[in-house]
């Protein structure tokens, strides 16, 4: 697996990966975008350090230039492709549903339907989500009922159905990724904690949806991108991969546990407001990757929230000059 190709790759978690690849191995990767790439900040790859010639960049927009990333891929003839190309905010699905089914449906189908014959192609991994089965209470791999909640959630199980069907029919090479809440340096700055620890050194009041009742289990970057690494090595095409920490926490605790770790009132940084629109209330994975795989989590949630909290710090400045609150791109 020498050269992979990663769609995607301005990502929070597509930006790790190659920052794992380029720190840990001697693959060539190419990184396909729609936008051009991000500041530092926002990329670990290029965050304090020089950039590697084992990595190059293309800026190409899967819905509107498919023909370009299918000729660029046959030129270069990645052994593996990673695809994290998504509108990934749940709750704005509901503002223009049929963006997220474009990119995260229609597109994929496309993209992968073109690449069915490709020789060159070992490994395809589609990172999917938890999301797909709604409620989920220590689901397992591979079981094949789902129930999605938000359009975000549909667009994602219709891709994954369609995968499922270029494998049945034609052996496409797919291995499925669905990790839990991950975080670490370098996430956007919308997300939970980031989200509360600039609250917290903002002096704003951190809004809890629905009193924070909801449950998550979060993992650490690190612990995911090292798990899609077991997965492109190891991985038996076809399955579906569950990454999780195991260790799930009500959101309000996430945050109380926060304002603990800076030394903030969480009393007073806190209001509550209402529940999201249809937020389910609990998201646990079994994962079989523990024993198959042989992989496990090793950043816990006290150190993880510390690099944050961190790197937040060091990026103060810088950090004032970013939006806070999620934008839309079409």
């Amino acid at each position: 697996m020498d050269k992979v190709a990663i769609i995607g790759s301005n990502s929070f978690s597509g930006s790790h990966l190659i920052d794992f690849f380029l720190e840990n191995t001697d693959r060539e990767i190419i990184g396909i975008s729609r936008s051009p790439e991000y500041p530092p900040l926002f990329l670990p790859y290029l965050y304090k350090k020089k950039r590697s010639p084992r990595f190059r960049f293309f800026q190409l927009n899967i819905n509107t230039q498919l023909p370009e990333i299918i000729r660029l891929l046959d030129r270069e003839k990645p052994e593996v492709i990673v695809n994290f190309a998504a509108q990934g905010n749940v709750q704005h699905s509901w503002t223009n549903p049929a963006h997220w089914l474009m990119t995260n449906t229609v597109s994929i189908a496309n993209l992968t339907f073109s690449l069915k014959d490709r020789v060159y192609l070992k490994k395809y991994i589609q990172i999917s989500t938890p999301e797909v089965y709604g409620l989920c209470k220590n689901r397992k791999e591979n079981i094949q009922t789902y129930n999605p909640s938000t359009p975000y959630a549909v667009s994602k199980i219709a891709a994954d159905l369609f995968l499922t069907t270029l494998f049945n029919k034609f052996g496409f090479p797919i291995c499925f990724v669905r990790s839990t809440n991950f975080y670490g340096p370098h996430q956007q700055l919308y997300r939970i904690i980031p989200r509360t620890i600039i609250y917290l050194k903002l002096g704003k009041k951190i809004p809890l949806h629905g009193r924070g009742a909801v449950k998550r289990d979060f993992i650490n970057i690190a612990d995911v991108v090292r798990g899609i690494d077991k997965i492109i090595l190891e991985g038996k095409i076809g399955n579906v991969y569950h990454l999780s920490s195991g260790e799930l926490i009500k959101i309000k605790d996430l945050v109380r546990f926060i304002c603990r770790r800076m030394n903030f009132s969480f009393k007073k940084s806190v209001e509550i407001s209402d529940e999201r629109t249809n937020q389910d209330p609990e998201y646990s994975l079994d994962s079989e990757a523990k024993t198959e795989l042989g992989w496990r989590p090793k950043v816990a949630l006290s150190n993880g929230i510390d690099r944050v909290i961190q790197w937040i710090n060091d990026n103060w400045e810088e950090i004032l000059t970013h939006p806070l609150e999620y934008v839309h791109k079409e």
